[in-house]
This record gives C-alpha cells, sequence and structure tokens, in this order.
C-alpha cells in the first residue's frame, strides 16, 4: 500500500503526539528520524518547518506543522477514523483543542520557566493563572468520559498527551480526575503501538 503521509519526528520530542494520532488513524506513513541541532536547522528540514523543530507531516502536496494542527488535519483528512465528531457538533472538540493549545501551553511553559504573572498582569495573559487552567481543565475532563463527549477524538490525542505528560513529570498536578482521564485514554490499542514504535527509535 502506497505511503502517501511523510513524518517527520524525534522520539524525544512532541512528535510522540503525532505519532499516537497516525496510529489511530491507521493510514500508512513512513518515518523520518530528524536529529536536534544541525539536522533539524537545516535548511533542507526548514523547507518543511521553517520553526526548524518537529514534528510536521507532508501528506501528498499538504505540508502540516503544530501538533494541534496536524491531530486536526489527520481526523478530517481521514474521516472513516471518526477521530472528529460531526461539523453541527464541535463545540467542545474545538473548545478543548484551543485551550490545550493556549492557556494550557502557556500556563505550563510560564510555570516551568519560573514566570508567574503578577496581579495586574493576569489581566495581559490568556490563561489567568495556572490554578485557573487546572480547575478549568479538571472541570472538562469530569463533565465527560472524552473532552468532545461521549466519544474518544483527536482532541484528546493532543489535550490528552499534555495532561500525560504533566503528570509523569511533574507540570500538572496530580489530580484524581485527570490520572483517571489519562488511565482511560493511554491504554488505548494505537497508544501502545505508538509508544512500542518511538521507545523502540529510543533504543536503537
Amino acid at each position: 500500500m502506497p505511503k502517501d503521509i511523510t513524518f517527520y519526528t524525534n522520539p524525544m520530542s512532541r512528535g510522540r503526539m503525532v505519532r499516537w494520532m497516525l496510529e489511530e488513524v491507521g493510514a500508512p506513513y513512513e518515518t523520518v528520524l530528524v536529529g536536534y541541532g544541525d539536522e533539524m536547522k537545516a535548511d533542507t528540514y526548514r523547507q518543511i518547518n521553517p520553526m526548524g523543530k518537529v514534528p510536521a507531516i507532508v501528506h501528498k502536496s499538504a505540508t502540516v506543522t503544530e501538533c494541534a494542527a496536524i491531530c486536526a488535519y489527520l481526523a478530517d483528512a481521514f474521516p472513516n477514523a471518526g477521530l472528529a465528531p460531526p461539523p453541527e457538533s464541535r463545540s467542545a472538540y474545538y473548545r478543548w483543542f484551543f485551550f490545550a493549545a493556549g492557556p494550557l501551553e502557556a500556563a505550563t511553559t510560564n510555570q516551568m520557566l519560573n514566570v508567574s504573572p503578577s496581579e495586574d498582569q493576569r489581566r495581559m495573559v490568556g490563561y489567568d493563572t495556572m490554578a485557573t487552567v487546572l480547575d478549568t481543565l479538571e472541570k472538562a475532563v469530569e463533565a465527560m468520559p472524552y473532552l468532545a463527549g461521549n466519544d474518544f477524538s483527536a482532541v484528546d490525542v493532543y489535550a490528552g498527551s499534555q495532561i500525560g505528560w504533566g503528570l509523569q513529570y511533574g507540570t500538572l498536578e496530580k489530580r484524581k480526575p485527570f490520572e483517571d482521564y489519562w488511565h482511560r485514554i493511554s491504554s488505548r490499542e494505537a497508544k501502545q503501538r505508538a509508544d512500542q514504535l518511538d521507545d523502540a527509535l529510543l533504543e536503537g
């Protein structure tokens, strides 16, 4: 079967999110390992992603970067995988995709950098405080089995990966609703396959 998708990644990167999404989609793909340093910043790779970062995919003539965009794109490009709700039922789906890419990402990054907005600065940052972000996210994972409703979708791959990494590396407070949600989604067969593939690259 022809491989219409080329996946640029490094197993020590957020490419693990996209690997999981690709395994959920089930379409054949080629993996291109991109090393950190000169290889990732080389002009050859920057033609694919000018940021000089992984992951990225090329699907036929379409180049897509940014994990959230890649996950959303793949869900739409392969509708038979059932990883996106119908267009008229995507309010929660879009909401939590953008929440994870915006407030959650910003708050987590600032926390890792020991950046804490002052009372006045909180009005200028989209996430207010880390506590606000966590409380909001906790309500989301408690409300329904999955972020977009009763069915697993691409937003669970993207936002769920952030929750899983946060719990693993201590960048996210270990709240029981987060742990329960992560347990629900991380046991999926596609997730297990993806981890095995990336772990093998690390060992090689």
